[in-house]
């Protein structure tokens, strides 16, 4: 088929990829280059840079309201649009443009966490699965009915990031399935279960030791390995980015070990963190030649 792919993160490069193994891929869309890096010199996105390597057209207009920009993504006759992360809302005109619509992968088991942030919900929240879903996208915030879905369990250890990987490539295959089915009947989702996925708010971050230690285990590993949970050690922010409940008790924030540190019920243990300007690292290995408090801020 004829394929307009639309994304932008590194998330969606498994899909892209996927996409461009079995069909044409007449056309990548995905958000105009950022500045970054020291020099702050404009950087195409991940799927721009994937779809660059694939010898494929890339388009990045600021947004798809113009008509003109309207007319010339019709232009392009393409039977379907497969949508992943792309940043942008679909106008109507768009939405309607190819033959079979525009799908899009989104990842979480609809309609639980529609949104923005639906990896981090789900681990901040404690679900014992998440997945992804191909829906047939429509005007509302992702409303439209699903084509397919795949679920995976949300291990005890499991962050966002181990996540956003494992949910990509099952994005990625899924999709490629689903095509090679169309049409297929698309199911709507059901009016129980709705959550909101809000994107992530930095003032969330900092960590509550008042909080009892499920609660700040799924933070922390939620917010892997961006933004990152953050506490103030020995006056120094420290993102922590992986961590288990353990036994223990004591006063919130209070050191109990090498790297346990007791919350307002139980305690967590600290498995990987980061210190400012150094890279991620096992605990042990992170706080080398670092007096650790009797309490964490």
């Amino acid at each position: 088929m004829r394929v307009i792919f639309m994304g932008t993160p590194g998330f969606s490069v498994p899909a892209l990829e996927a996409v461009a193994a079995r069909h044409e891929v007449v056309c990548v869309y995905t958000q105009p280059p950022r500045a970054a890096g020291r020099g702050q010199k404009p950087r195409p996105s991940p799927v721009q840079a994937a779809a660059e390597a694939l010898g494929l057209p890339v388009r990045t207009p600021a947004r798809l309201k113009a008509p003109e920009d309207q007319a010339d993504f019709a232009a392009l006759g393409a039977d379907v649009a497969v949508v992943v992360a792309y940043g942008l809302i679909l106008p109507q005109p768009v939405l309607d443009a190819p033959r079979l619509g525009c799908l899009n992968i989104h990842a979480s088991i609809l309609p639980r966490w529609r949104g923005a942030a639906p990896i981090h919900r789900a681990v901040m929240a404690g679900d014992a699965e998440t997945g992804v879903a191909i829906m047939q996208m429509e005007a509302g915030l992702d409303t439209g009915p699903v084509l397919a879905e795949a679920r995976t369990p949300i291990g005890p250890e499991d962050t966002t990031g181990d996540l956003h990987d494992r949910l990509a490539g099952m994005g990625a295959a899924l999709i490629a399935e689903v095509l090679d089915r169309l049409p297929l009947e698309a199911v709507p989702q059901s009016d129980d279960g709705v959550t909101y996925a809000a994107k992530i708010d930095k003032a969330e971050a900092r960590i509550d030791w008042t909080r009892p230690a499920a609660e700040v285990d799924r933070l922390i590993r939620g917010l892997s390995p961006f933004p990152g949970a953050w506490c103030e050690v020995a006056g120094e922010r420290v993102k922590l980015l992986r961590a288990r409940v353990v036994p223990g008790e004591g006063a919130p924030g209070a050191v109990l070990g090498p790297l346990v540190v007791a919350c307002g019920a139980g305690a967590v243990e600290v498995l990987e963190l980061q210190r400012q300007g150094k890279r991620p690292l096992p605990t042990a290995e992170a706080l080398r030649g670092m007096p650790l408090p009797d309490r964490l801020g």
